[in-house]
């Protein structure tokens, strides 16, 4: 085998966790050369398309990320699809080792009565929307004059603010076009959000939820009877600036009088009620069953028995994201990751796959911020580099692939019938949204359809060379 030649890594997913894999490896010290595969024709996950377009601040992550891919250590080949294009066994022929880090896309699932019922959806469907991913419709059915959302993190209070917001203030962001129209046709005045313990349980950041205070003509409605703090409660506001803050915030808000209470939409935060049922009609969502709980000492809490009907037409669960396996990887069910130790993937015995890896939400489950995840990747990278040992040596068993030739791997995909889309093509996909967007004042105005996001960057980019 030779050894005169880099470590070839393959990393599956160009999310943070994917890029953040990529820079601590291009950084190791290990002579590698990396190629990040993605899925979708536009690099960056859930921060292009999981962060709310009215949050331009959170979105400024994709600068970091940006500039790690713009140094040209890391190739970058958008628009293949892991499972479809190229499959395990295709990548340890092209790569020594494969790190997957596809994040967790999909809705966690809620199983209570009623929630396959016509105007029942998941969050994550939602975000995906209003935020122009490419692989879901074009269109909303946003009907419902009172909506509720199931949750008590920042994805519910995303869902509820663009929900209640008046279309027209989204314009300065990059919504799209087509979210902006569906939008601004709907009929919502109330969006009730449920969470089913107290205030100081809630995992709502305390950013967030101030932000939530100053959607104009958009009212936040607190009930006081909602309020209860154990001593479990107690304990997290004087441990937790965090905790503190957040309860500070909707302890204010209880204070609102009536009549400063004028806006034409309100959010309405209800704590203490747990989800039980959606109820129907027709097939339909006509309302909510919500049981009233109590906390019970230790910031948990008992049902009490207690229901209430609520009257709305359309429900969102956000309840959290869950992984989806990938062809040919140990995935474990139960927890919706990848099975591993500390980013080694292994068998169902538990034994390592040799030469394969995970990092971020796939391979510790969907919590957590970025924090978590460069430290996550970290932990990834150094296990590989271990493994790696010393790549000098001709016998060292690493360095496994058979064709390793960078060009190799595009000739394979081209021949499957794949049309990667490499750094220059997202820079010409990259210029023409931001070229949308400058009429209006706007960073950029995102281009929903796939086949339109391929044109521009691999059509512009063959006219370029």
């Amino acid at each position: 085998m030779s050894s005169n030649r880099p470590v070839r890594v393959a990393v599956v997913g160009a999310g943070p966790a994917g890029i953040y894999a990529s820079d601590i490896l291009a950084r190791s010290g290990l002579d590698v050369a990396i190629d990040l595969i993605e899925r979708l024709p536009a690099p960056f996950g859930l921060v292009r398309y999981g962060v709310a377009p009215d949050h331009p601040r959170i979105k400024q992550i994709i600068v970091a990320l940006h500039k790690v891919l713009e140094r040209g250590d890391i190739r970058l080949l958008c628009n293949v699809d892991y499972g479809v294009d190229l499959k395990l066994e295709d990548l340890r022929r092209h790569y020594d080792a494969v790190i997957f880090a596809t994040g967790a896309i999909k809705d966690a699932d809620l199983p209570i009565p009623g929630i396959e019922l016509d105007g029942s959806y998941g969050a994550a469907d939602f975000v995906s929307w209003y935020d122009g991913h490419p692989d879901v419709p074009r269109t909303w059915p946003l009907t419902a004059q009172h909506v509720a959302v199931l949750g008590a993190g920042n994805v519910a209070l995303d869902v509820a603010r663009i929900l209640a917001k008046h279309a027209d203030d989204l314009l300065p962001t990059e919504v799209p076009q087509n979210v902006y129209d569906v939008l601004k046709a709907s009929p919502v005045t109330d969006v009730h959000v449920f969470a089913r313990r107290g205030p100081a349980q809630a995992k709502f950041s305390p950013l967030e939820l101030r932000e939530l205070g100053h959607v104009p003509d958009v009212d936040v409605v607190v009930y006081p009877e909602d309020f209860d703090f154990d001593e479990g409660s107690m304990a997290a506001i004087h441990s937790s600036n965090q905790t503190k803050q957040v309860v500070k915030t909707l302890t204010d808000w209880t204070l609102k009088e009536p009549e400063e209470l004028t806006a034409s939409r309100r959010i309405h935060l209800h704590f203490l009620h747990k989800p039980v049922e959606v109820l129907g009609a027709g097939g339909a969502v006509v309302g909510l069953r919500t049981e009233r709980t109590a906390l019970t000492g230790d910031g948990t809490v008992a049902g009490t028995g207690q229901t209430h009907d609520w009257p709305v037409q359309a429900v969102y669960r956000a309840v959290g994201y869950f992984g989806s396996p990938l062809v040919d990887v140990p995935f474990d069910e139960a927890k919706g990751v990848i099975a591993n130790r500390e980013g080694r993937v292994v068998d169902v015995d538990g034994e390592p796959v040799p030469g394969v890896y995970t990092t971020g939400w796939i391979k510790r489950g969907p919590v957590g911020l970025i924090g978590h995840t460069k430290s996550d990747a970290s932990e990834t990278i150094r296990h590989l580099v271990e493994d790696a040992g010393d790549v000098a040596d001709p016998a060292n068993p690493f360095l496994s692939a058979t064709e390793p030739d960078p060009q190799s791997v595009v000739d394979f995909l081209t021949a499957r019938g794949a049309r990667p889309i490499q750094w220059a093509g997202w820079e010409l996909l990259d210029a023409y949204e931001r070229a949308l967007g400058e009429p209006h004042g706007r960073d950029r105005i995102k281009v929903v359809p796939r086949e339109d996001m391929v044109r521009i960057a691999l059509a512009e980019a063959a006219d370029e060379s």
